[in-house]
This record gives C-alpha cells, structure tokens and sequence, in this order.
C-alpha cells in the first residue's frame, strides 16, 4: 500500500520570495538588528531567543503601519496559487508551517483562502514593545529551542504511513529536512542538503515544486489519503 503524501512548506523566503523579519527589521527596528540576525542565522542564539529579541527591539504601537507596510512589500513567489490548487484538488495534505508571526502571515495569505493549518508563531502587543508568543514550541524529542518547533509537527505523521516532504529555503527548515523523507530546497537549504548528502531537489518557482511533487508521486509510489 502505497504512503499518504504530506508536504509541511515553509513561508519566509519560500512561499513570500523575501524573508519578511528582515524586511520588517531593515525598515523599522534601530541597527541592531543586523548582528542579531546574524547571530540566528550562524546558530550562535536559538531561534527562539533571537527572533523573541528582534521584536522587542520594535514599539507595539507600531503595530497597524508594520502590517501595512509588510501586505504591501511581500512578494509571493510564482505558481504558489497554482500549488495550492493542485494540492486541494489531487488531496494532497498540505501544512504551512512557518517561523514567522501570525500578525504578518496570516493576512498575506489570506487572499488564497488556504483551508490548511497554518503553524506560526504568536504576538502580544499590550506591553511597550512587542512579545512573540511560542504555541508551538519543541517537544520532548527536540532540544533546538526553534520557537515555532517545525519537527515537533512532522514527528506528528507516521513515517510507516506518511511520505513527509519538507518544503523551505534556510537554517529554520533544517531540522525537518533531517528527518523527512525528501526535501524541496531552494538557497541556504539546498546548499545544506547538498552538503548532509539529504535526498533532496531545487526549486526555484512552485511551478517547480508542482513538478517535483508530481515526480514524487510516481517514483515514491505515494498517494494521497
């Protein structure tokens, strides 16, 4: 019997084609920010840490200009509509599973009227600077303080029943791309993967990812539910 296909895709800088933290930070928060973000990217802080620290560098009251500013500047990436379709129409299980912030992700998706859990992080913006809130945070099998713990998520689906692909673009997706059983990769995580020896493929748009999924099916012999 064939495995149950389930595709957990990443947000920053793979469904949007910047990743939108920085974009945020580059535009409002004091200089900072950059050596802090390099902290998170070469592993020096966890993300959790980090990303926690970035947003307290920002005023709450900021709050309405940061969405306006940041529905504006997101560019999504091509084919991801088309993806979605093909996902909703060939019963594909498709999960969001981002380490960004609900205040930010959830209204630039919304145009696509995504009826699939979207896994993210949270905010509180009752104190002077704004807090992230972590509804997802690692579990037991997880020691990485990920803030939004995206192997928690996958560890969820049976590896003897699921076929577990990981779609996504930096150091945040690497853990899940250790354990999946393939992964669609694009820039830090390519190189990545490349390097771990990780059974992977490359995109560039999600027409690419369409294809690859498709080529997924046929060798893997997957299906979906």
């Amino acid at each position: 019997m064939s495995k149950s296909l389930v595709l957990f895709c990443d947000f920053d800088g793979t469904i949007t084609e910047k990743d939108n933290i920085v974009a945020i930070m580059r535009r409002f928060a004091p200089p900072q920010w950059e050596a802090l973000t390099e902290q998170i990217l070469s592993q020096q802080v966890s993300i959790r840490e980090g990303v926690g620290r970035l947003f307290q560098l920002l005023p709450s009251s900021l709050k309405q200009e940061i969405v306006d500013f940041i529905v504006e500047d997101a560019v999504i990436r091509p084919g991801f509509a088309e993806f979605v379709r093909f996902c909703r129409d060939e019963g594909i299980e498709l999960l969001i599973t981002s380490g960004g912030i609900d205040f930010f992700v959830e209204p630039i998706l919304a145009p696509f009227e995504l009826n699939v859990p979207i896994y993210c992080n949270g905010s509180d913006f009752s104190g002077e600077h704004i807090t992230i809130t972590w509804p997802h945070r690692c579990d037991e099998h997880c020691d990485n303080d990920c803030g939004m713990c995206k192997t928690s998520i996958i560890r969820r689906y049976d590896p003897d029943r699921h076929f577990r692909v990981v779609i996504g673009d930096s150091v945040t997706d690497l853990a899940g791309a250790k354990i999946a059983d393939f992964v669609i990769a694009r820039s830090l995580l390519a190189q990545k993967c490349a390097e771990l020896g990780l059974a992977h493929r490359t995109f560039a748009t999600f027409h690419d990812v369409i294809d690859i999924v498709k080529d997924l099916r046929t060798k893997q012999e997957v299906g979906s539910p």
